[in-house]
Protein backbone atom coordinates (compact mmCIF):
# COMPACT_ATOMS: atom_id res chain seq x y z
CA UNK A 1 0.00 0.00 0.00
CA UNK A 2 1.31 3.45 -0.90
CA UNK A 3 0.95 6.21 1.68
CA UNK A 4 0.81 9.97 1.11
CA UNK A 5 4.25 11.52 1.39
CA UNK A 6 4.83 13.06 4.81
CA UNK A 7 4.47 16.87 4.83
CA UNK A 8 7.74 16.86 6.81
CA UNK A 9 9.62 14.96 4.09
CA UNK A 10 13.12 15.91 3.01
CA UNK A 11 14.39 15.31 -0.54
CA UNK A 12 16.92 12.52 -0.88
CA UNK A 13 20.42 14.03 -0.82
CA UNK A 14 23.19 13.44 -3.34
CA UNK A 15 25.15 10.84 -1.40
CA UNK A 16 28.78 10.32 -2.40
CA UNK A 17 29.91 6.91 -3.54
CA UNK A 18 32.09 5.09 -1.03
CA UNK A 19 35.16 3.26 -2.31
CA UNK A 20 34.84 -0.44 -1.58
CA UNK A 21 31.03 -0.38 -1.29
CA UNK A 22 28.65 -1.42 -4.08
CA UNK A 23 24.85 -1.53 -3.58
CA UNK A 24 22.43 -3.61 -5.70
CA UNK A 25 18.66 -4.11 -5.57
CA UNK A 26 16.31 -6.78 -6.92
CA UNK A 27 12.75 -7.97 -6.46
CA UNK A 28 12.48 -11.16 -4.39
CA UNK A 29 8.69 -10.94 -4.13
CA UNK A 30 8.31 -11.09 -0.36
CA UNK A 31 5.11 -9.08 -0.82
CA UNK A 32 2.93 -8.43 -3.84
CA UNK A 33 3.81 -4.76 -4.08
CA UNK A 34 5.48 -4.56 -7.49
CA UNK A 35 8.80 -3.12 -6.41
CA UNK A 36 12.30 -4.17 -5.40
CA UNK A 37 12.47 -5.58 -1.89
CA UNK A 38 16.00 -6.99 -1.51
CA UNK A 39 19.09 -4.84 -1.12
CA UNK A 40 22.51 -6.45 -1.48
CA UNK A 41 25.67 -4.49 -0.66
CA UNK A 42 29.14 -5.86 -1.34
CA UNK A 43 32.09 -4.71 0.77
CA UNK A 44 35.79 -4.94 0.00
CA UNK A 45 37.89 -7.43 1.93
CA UNK A 46 39.10 -6.04 5.25
CA UNK A 47 36.01 -3.90 5.87
CA UNK A 48 35.49 -3.18 9.57
CA UNK A 49 31.99 -3.42 11.05
CA UNK A 50 30.24 -2.17 14.17
CA UNK A 51 26.62 -2.42 15.22
CA UNK A 52 23.90 -1.65 17.73
CA UNK A 53 20.80 -3.78 18.01
CA UNK A 54 17.35 -3.78 19.59
CA UNK A 55 16.84 -4.68 23.23
CA UNK A 56 13.46 -6.22 22.39
CA UNK A 57 13.71 -9.76 23.78
CA UNK A 58 11.44 -11.09 21.00
CA UNK A 59 14.01 -10.12 18.38
CA UNK A 60 14.59 -11.80 15.04
CA UNK A 61 17.26 -14.36 14.15
CA UNK A 62 18.84 -11.65 12.01
CA UNK A 63 19.44 -9.64 15.18
CA UNK A 64 20.71 -12.66 17.13
CA UNK A 65 23.21 -13.58 14.43
CA UNK A 66 24.21 -9.98 13.75
CA UNK A 67 24.88 -9.38 17.43
CA UNK A 68 27.15 -12.45 17.53
CA UNK A 69 29.00 -11.78 14.29
CA UNK A 70 29.62 -8.06 14.75
CA UNK A 71 31.95 -8.97 17.62
CA UNK A 72 34.33 -10.47 15.03
CA UNK A 73 34.75 -7.01 13.52
CA UNK A 74 34.79 -7.77 9.78
CA UNK A 75 32.18 -7.74 7.00
CA UNK A 76 32.02 -8.55 3.29
CA UNK A 77 28.31 -8.18 2.50
CA UNK A 78 24.94 -6.92 3.66
CA UNK A 79 21.52 -8.28 2.64
CA UNK A 80 18.32 -6.47 3.63
CA UNK A 81 14.88 -7.99 3.03
CA UNK A 82 11.75 -5.82 3.11
CA UNK A 83 8.17 -6.99 3.60
CA UNK A 84 8.82 -9.73 6.15
CA UNK A 85 10.57 -9.17 9.49
CA UNK A 86 11.22 -12.91 10.02
CA UNK A 87 10.75 -12.26 13.76
CA UNK A 88 8.99 -14.75 16.06
CA UNK A 89 9.55 -17.51 13.50
CA UNK A 90 11.65 -20.00 15.48
CA UNK A 91 14.10 -22.40 13.85
CA UNK A 92 12.56 -21.82 10.39
CA UNK A 93 13.44 -18.16 10.57
CA UNK A 94 17.02 -18.88 11.61
CA UNK A 95 17.43 -21.44 8.82
CA UNK A 96 16.34 -18.83 6.27
CA UNK A 97 18.93 -16.34 7.53
CA UNK A 98 21.71 -18.90 7.60
CA UNK A 99 20.79 -19.97 4.06
CA UNK A 100 21.25 -16.37 2.86
CA UNK A 101 24.56 -16.04 4.71
CA UNK A 102 25.90 -19.28 3.27
CA UNK A 103 24.71 -18.48 -0.25
CA UNK A 104 26.39 -15.08 -0.31
CA UNK A 105 29.54 -16.31 1.45
CA UNK A 106 29.98 -19.10 -1.10
CA UNK A 107 29.71 -16.58 -3.94
CA UNK A 108 32.14 -14.07 -2.43
CA UNK A 109 34.50 -16.58 -0.89
CA UNK A 110 34.35 -15.43 2.72
CA UNK A 111 33.26 -16.82 6.09
CA UNK A 112 29.48 -16.73 6.46
CA UNK A 113 29.95 -14.72 9.66
CA UNK A 114 31.00 -11.79 7.47
CA UNK A 115 27.58 -11.66 5.78
CA UNK A 116 25.06 -9.52 7.67
CA UNK A 117 21.33 -9.92 7.13
CA UNK A 118 18.41 -7.70 8.17
CA UNK A 119 14.70 -8.13 7.56
CA UNK A 120 11.78 -5.77 8.13
CA UNK A 121 8.02 -6.10 7.78
CA UNK A 122 5.27 -8.27 9.21
CA UNK A 123 6.09 -10.21 12.40
CA UNK A 124 5.33 -13.92 12.77
CA UNK A 125 5.72 -15.11 9.17
CA UNK A 126 8.88 -17.13 8.35
CA UNK A 127 10.98 -15.65 5.56
CA UNK A 128 10.23 -17.82 2.49
CA UNK A 129 13.44 -19.75 1.82
CA UNK A 130 12.65 -20.28 -1.86
CA UNK A 131 12.03 -16.59 -2.50
CA UNK A 132 15.10 -15.69 -0.47
CA UNK A 133 17.28 -18.09 -2.46
CA UNK A 134 15.99 -16.87 -5.81
CA UNK A 135 16.20 -13.24 -4.76
CA UNK A 136 19.78 -13.54 -3.57
CA UNK A 137 20.72 -15.43 -6.74
CA UNK A 138 19.48 -12.49 -8.82
CA UNK A 139 21.19 -10.00 -6.53
CA UNK A 140 24.58 -11.65 -6.88
CA UNK A 141 24.70 -10.68 -10.57
CA UNK A 142 22.61 -7.49 -10.46
CA UNK A 143 23.96 -4.20 -11.76
CA UNK A 144 25.06 -1.61 -9.18
CA UNK A 145 22.35 0.86 -8.16
CA UNK A 146 22.09 4.32 -6.61
CA UNK A 147 21.93 5.01 -2.88
CA UNK A 148 18.39 6.28 -3.38
CA UNK A 149 17.32 2.98 -4.96
CA UNK A 150 18.87 1.11 -2.04
CA UNK A 151 17.06 3.35 0.46
CA UNK A 152 13.71 2.88 -1.27
CA UNK A 153 14.15 -0.88 -1.38
CA UNK A 154 14.64 -1.33 2.38
CA UNK A 155 11.48 0.67 3.19
CA UNK A 156 8.10 -0.59 4.41
CA UNK A 157 5.62 2.11 5.49
CA UNK A 158 8.15 4.89 4.79
CA UNK A 159 6.78 7.65 2.59
CA UNK A 160 10.16 8.96 1.42
CA UNK A 161 13.69 7.61 1.01
CA UNK A 162 16.13 8.67 3.70
CA UNK A 163 19.86 9.30 3.43
CA UNK A 164 22.61 11.42 4.95
CA UNK A 165 26.32 12.09 4.55
CA UNK A 166 29.26 13.84 6.18
CA UNK A 167 33.00 14.24 5.75
CA UNK A 168 35.91 14.58 8.15
CA UNK A 169 39.62 15.31 7.89
CA UNK A 170 41.74 12.50 9.29
CA UNK A 171 45.23 13.90 9.24
CA UNK A 172 45.64 15.16 5.67
CA UNK A 173 43.01 12.77 4.28
CA UNK A 174 39.34 13.52 3.74
CA UNK A 175 37.10 10.60 4.66
CA UNK A 176 33.45 10.33 3.68
CA UNK A 177 30.37 8.75 5.24
CA UNK A 178 27.20 7.92 3.30
CA UNK A 179 24.21 6.36 5.03
CA UNK A 180 20.64 5.18 4.48
CA UNK A 181 17.88 4.30 6.91
CA UNK A 182 14.30 3.09 6.98
CA UNK A 183 11.73 3.69 9.68
CA UNK A 184 8.32 5.25 10.15
CA UNK A 185 6.41 3.32 12.81
CA UNK A 186 7.21 0.97 15.72
CA UNK A 187 9.79 3.59 16.69
CA UNK A 188 11.03 3.88 20.26
CA UNK A 189 14.52 2.49 19.99
CA UNK A 190 16.20 1.42 23.18
CA UNK A 191 19.51 1.07 21.36
CA UNK A 192 19.32 1.95 17.70
CA UNK A 193 16.47 2.39 15.31
CA UNK A 194 14.72 0.44 12.63
CA UNK A 195 17.27 -0.46 9.95
CA UNK A 196 20.14 1.93 9.32
CA UNK A 197 23.46 1.49 7.55
CA UNK A 198 26.51 3.77 7.53
CA UNK A 199 29.32 3.30 5.01
CA UNK A 200 32.67 5.07 5.16
CA UNK A 201 35.95 4.85 3.29
CA UNK A 202 37.89 5.63 6.47
CA UNK A 203 40.44 3.18 7.84
CA UNK A 204 39.13 2.50 11.34
CA UNK A 205 39.78 -0.34 13.75
CA UNK A 206 36.53 -2.18 14.60
CA UNK A 207 36.79 -1.37 18.31
CA UNK A 208 36.96 2.37 17.72
CA UNK A 209 34.23 2.22 15.10
CA UNK A 210 32.02 0.47 17.67
CA UNK A 211 32.83 3.09 20.29
CA UNK A 212 31.89 5.91 17.89
CA UNK A 213 28.63 4.27 16.84
CA UNK A 214 27.60 3.40 20.40
CA UNK A 215 28.31 6.92 21.63
CA UNK A 216 26.41 8.49 18.74
CA UNK A 217 23.48 6.16 19.33
CA UNK A 218 23.01 7.37 22.90
CA UNK A 219 22.48 10.97 21.74
CA UNK A 220 20.57 10.32 18.52
CA UNK A 221 18.73 7.05 17.86
CA UNK A 222 18.07 6.44 21.55
CA UNK A 223 16.51 9.90 21.74
CA UNK A 224 13.72 9.48 19.19
CA UNK A 225 10.24 8.02 19.41
CA UNK A 226 7.18 7.91 17.20
CA UNK A 227 4.89 5.60 19.15
CA UNK A 228 6.82 4.17 22.16
CA UNK A 229 7.08 0.72 20.50
CA UNK A 230 10.55 -0.84 20.17
CA UNK A 231 10.87 -3.02 17.07
CA UNK A 232 11.92 -6.67 17.10
CA UNK A 233 14.36 -5.97 14.27
CA UNK A 234 16.08 -2.65 15.05
CA UNK A 235 19.63 -2.65 13.71
CA UNK A 236 22.21 -0.01 12.86
CA UNK A 237 25.46 -1.15 11.26
CA UNK A 238 28.53 0.89 10.34
CA UNK A 239 31.02 -0.38 7.74
CA UNK A 240 34.49 1.09 7.15
CA UNK A 241 36.37 -0.05 4.04
CA UNK A 242 39.67 1.73 4.69
CA UNK A 243 39.92 2.79 1.05
CA UNK A 244 40.49 6.48 1.83
CA UNK A 245 44.10 5.64 2.65
CA UNK A 246 44.34 7.41 6.00
CA UNK A 247 46.46 6.07 8.84
CA UNK A 248 44.09 3.70 10.67
CA UNK A 249 42.17 5.26 13.53
CA UNK A 250 42.64 3.07 16.59
CA UNK A 251 41.52 5.41 19.39
CA UNK A 252 41.04 9.03 20.33
CA UNK A 253 44.81 9.51 20.34
CA UNK A 254 44.88 8.91 16.57
CA UNK A 255 44.98 11.96 14.26
CA UNK A 256 41.48 12.95 13.18
CA UNK A 257 39.74 10.61 15.60
CA UNK A 258 37.59 13.33 17.18
CA UNK A 259 36.61 14.71 13.77
CA UNK A 260 35.63 11.22 12.60
CA UNK A 261 33.56 10.57 15.73
CA UNK A 262 31.81 13.92 15.25
CA UNK A 263 30.99 13.02 11.64
CA UNK A 264 29.49 9.67 12.73
CA UNK A 265 27.37 11.54 15.29
CA UNK A 266 26.29 14.08 12.68
CA UNK A 267 25.13 11.39 10.25
CA UNK A 268 23.27 9.49 12.99
CA UNK A 269 21.52 12.69 14.08
CA UNK A 270 20.45 13.44 10.51
CA UNK A 271 19.09 9.92 10.07
CA UNK A 272 17.27 9.96 13.41
CA UNK A 273 15.52 13.22 12.53
CA UNK A 274 14.47 11.85 9.14
CA UNK A 275 12.79 8.86 10.77
CA UNK A 276 10.78 11.11 13.06
CA UNK A 277 9.85 13.36 10.15
CA UNK A 278 8.37 10.28 8.48
CA UNK A 279 6.55 9.11 11.59
CA UNK A 280 3.32 7.41 10.59
CA UNK A 281 0.69 10.10 10.18
CA UNK A 282 3.07 12.85 11.35
CA UNK A 283 2.22 16.47 10.67
CA UNK A 284 4.64 18.09 13.12
CA UNK A 285 8.28 17.50 14.13
CA UNK A 286 8.73 18.03 17.87
CA UNK A 287 11.94 18.69 19.80
CA UNK A 288 11.67 18.27 23.58
CA UNK A 289 14.56 19.94 25.42
CA UNK A 290 15.04 19.16 29.11
CA UNK A 291 17.45 21.04 31.35
CA UNK A 292 18.06 21.24 35.08
CA UNK A 293 17.91 17.47 35.63
CA UNK A 294 20.06 15.56 38.11
CA UNK A 295 21.90 13.89 35.19
CA UNK A 296 21.87 13.74 31.42
CA UNK A 297 20.30 10.26 31.52
CA UNK A 298 17.58 11.47 33.87
CA UNK A 299 16.90 14.37 31.49
CA UNK A 300 16.61 11.91 28.58
CA UNK A 301 14.10 9.77 30.47
CA UNK A 302 11.98 12.80 31.34
CA UNK A 303 12.13 13.93 27.72
CA UNK A 304 11.05 10.51 26.48
CA UNK A 305 8.12 10.45 28.93
CA UNK A 306 6.92 13.73 27.42
CA UNK A 307 7.60 12.63 23.84
CA UNK A 308 5.76 9.33 24.33
CA UNK A 309 2.66 10.84 25.95
CA UNK A 310 -0.40 10.42 23.69
CA UNK A 311 -1.97 13.38 25.49
CA UNK A 312 0.98 15.66 24.75
CA UNK A 313 1.24 14.44 21.15
CA UNK A 314 -2.48 14.86 20.41
CA UNK A 315 -2.53 18.31 22.01
CA UNK A 316 0.27 19.40 19.68
CA UNK A 317 -1.52 17.78 16.74
CA UNK A 318 -4.52 19.91 17.62
CA UNK A 319 -2.31 23.00 18.12
CA UNK A 320 -3.53 23.24 21.71
CA UNK A 321 -1.12 24.91 24.15
CA UNK A 322 -2.12 22.54 26.95
CA UNK A 323 1.04 22.71 29.02
CA UNK A 324 -0.64 20.89 31.91
CA UNK A 325 -0.13 17.68 29.93
CA UNK A 326 3.62 18.30 29.98
CA UNK A 327 3.43 18.68 33.76
CA UNK A 328 1.69 15.30 33.90
CA UNK A 329 4.34 13.64 31.74
CA UNK A 330 7.20 15.02 33.84
CA UNK A 331 5.54 13.73 36.99
CA UNK A 332 5.02 10.20 35.66
CA UNK A 333 8.56 9.78 34.32
CA UNK A 334 9.85 8.18 37.51
CA UNK A 335 12.79 10.59 37.65
CA UNK A 336 13.66 13.23 40.26
CA UNK A 337 11.43 16.29 39.82
CA UNK A 338 10.10 19.02 42.08
CA UNK A 339 6.72 20.48 41.24
CA UNK A 340 7.69 23.82 42.75
CA UNK A 341 10.84 24.20 40.66
CA UNK A 342 9.41 23.12 37.33
CA UNK A 343 9.29 25.48 34.32
CA UNK A 344 7.60 24.76 30.97
CA UNK A 345 7.60 26.59 27.65
CA UNK A 346 6.84 26.28 23.95
CA UNK A 347 8.87 27.84 21.16
CA UNK A 348 10.95 29.91 23.57
CA UNK A 349 7.95 31.34 25.46
CA UNK A 350 7.60 30.26 29.09
CA UNK A 351 4.09 29.35 30.19
CA UNK A 352 5.01 28.42 33.76
CA UNK A 353 8.10 28.94 35.86
CA UNK A 354 9.15 27.57 39.23
CA UNK A 355 5.91 25.70 39.72
CA UNK A 356 3.48 28.49 38.85
CA UNK A 357 1.73 29.76 35.71
CA UNK A 358 3.19 33.13 34.74
CA UNK A 359 0.92 35.94 35.85
CA UNK A 360 1.42 37.78 32.56
CA UNK A 361 1.41 34.65 30.35
CA UNK A 362 0.31 35.49 26.82
CA UNK A 363 -0.75 32.38 24.92
CA UNK A 364 -0.81 34.10 21.53
CA UNK A 365 2.88 33.52 20.60
CA UNK A 366 2.63 29.90 21.78
CA UNK A 367 -0.51 29.35 19.71
CA UNK A 368 1.26 30.83 16.68
CA UNK A 369 4.26 28.57 17.26
CA UNK A 370 2.07 25.47 17.44
CA UNK A 371 0.61 26.22 14.01
CA UNK A 372 4.02 25.56 12.46
CA UNK A 373 5.58 22.23 11.47
CA UNK A 374 8.66 22.41 13.70
CA UNK A 375 7.66 22.55 17.36
CA UNK A 376 9.85 22.95 20.43
CA UNK A 377 8.93 22.11 24.01
CA UNK A 378 11.21 23.35 26.79
CA UNK A 379 11.32 21.94 30.33
CA UNK A 380 13.60 23.09 33.15
CA UNK A 381 13.51 20.88 36.24
CA UNK A 382 15.61 23.27 38.34
CA UNK A 383 17.50 20.46 40.09
CA UNK A 384 20.93 20.11 38.49
CA UNK A 385 23.07 20.34 35.37
CA UNK A 386 21.65 17.41 33.36
CA UNK A 387 20.37 18.15 29.85
CA UNK A 388 18.95 16.20 26.92
CA UNK A 389 16.99 16.73 23.73
CA UNK A 390 14.67 14.09 22.33
CA UNK A 391 12.64 14.16 19.14
CA UNK A 392 9.15 12.94 18.31
CA UNK A 393 6.15 13.75 16.15
CA UNK A 394 2.49 14.45 16.79
CA UNK A 395 -0.17 11.73 16.96
CA UNK A 396 -2.87 11.99 14.32
CA UNK A 397 -5.63 9.83 12.87
CA UNK A 398 -3.21 8.96 10.08
CA UNK A 399 -1.27 6.78 12.51
CA UNK A 400 -4.40 4.75 13.26
CA UNK A 401 -5.27 4.37 9.58
CA UNK A 402 -1.81 3.13 8.60
CA UNK A 403 -1.53 0.60 11.41
CA UNK A 404 -5.09 -0.67 11.23
CA UNK A 405 -4.52 -1.61 7.58
CA UNK A 406 -0.85 -2.71 7.82
CA UNK A 407 -1.38 -6.43 7.09
CA UNK A 408 -4.38 -5.99 4.81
Amino acid sequence: MAYPVSPLASPFPALPEIAGVTPHVVRAGYKDWGRCDLTYVTLEEGTAVAGVFTKNVCCSSEVDLGRENVKLGRARALVVNAGNSNAFTGYRGREAVEQIMEQVAAHIGCPKEQVFVSSTGVIGVPLPKDKAREGVEKALTAEPCSWEDAAKTIATTDTFAKGASATAMVGDTKVTISAIIKGSGMIAPDMATMLGYLFTDAAVEPGFLQACLSAANLRTFSCITVDSDTSTSDTVLAFATGKAGNAPITGFDSPGAHAFAAAIHDVCRQLAHLVVRDGEGAQKFIAVSVSGAVSDESARKVGMAIANSPLVKTAIAGEDANWGRVVMAVGKAGEPADRDKLSIGFGGTWAAQQGLPLADYDEAPVAAHLKGQDISVEVDLGLGEGTATVWTCDLTHGYISINADYRS
